[in-house]
């Protein structure tokens, strides 16, 4: 897959993550389905978001013109990975779960969608064709790692990690 462009490869995830979080919203009560969702979609958009920045974020922010959408994209990924601690950390039964998870839904639908029509048009157009091979290989390399490591991984607050 290294020839596919990174904005192909990046919606791609992005098509898996909203199957997933379709999924998961039609999930019950604390069932092991819910949970088993769940943690595939967090271990999944861990690896994703830590992947992109390593690839396409890394390169959009030593460019002046596209720094500023790549700063945002990674303070949302931040809001994201807290809200799927926060939602680690629930009671799965609860109807405050799914509300949660509702509002989460909604947050990283609006981040993907902001990304695909708005961030990903205007960096294409700074980035030589050459740029986007390397960086999917980037991605393609750092992601399998990343997925590893956040299967390993419990989520923790911000006041567990201090």
């Amino acid at each position: 897959m290294p020839e596919t462009k990174i904005f192909a490869r990046l919606k791609a995830d992005h098509d898996r993550h909203r199957d997933l979080l379709d999924r998961i919203d039609a999930t019950q009560g604390d069932s092991d389905d819910r949970r088993y969702l769940f943690e595939s979609f967090r271990v999944e958009v861990t690896a994703h978001a830590a992947s992109e920045e390593m690839s396409l974020y890394a390169t959009m922010l030593g460019k002046p013109e596209l720094r500023d959408d790549a700063q945002h994209s990674v303070s949302e990924h931040k809001e994201i990975d807290d809200l799927l601690t926060e939602l680690y950390e629930m009671d799965f039964a609860s109807t405050g779960w799914l509300t949660r998870f509702r509002s989460m839904k909604e947050r990283y639908l609006h981040h993907i969608d902001e990304e695909e029509k708005e961030m990903f048009p205007v960096a294409e157009k700074g980035l030589s064709e050459a740029k986007k091979r390397e960086l999917v290989k980037i991605f393609e390399k750092e992601k399998p790692k990343e997925k590893a490591k956040a299967a390993e991984e419990e989520p923790s607050s911000e006041e567990e990690r201090a």
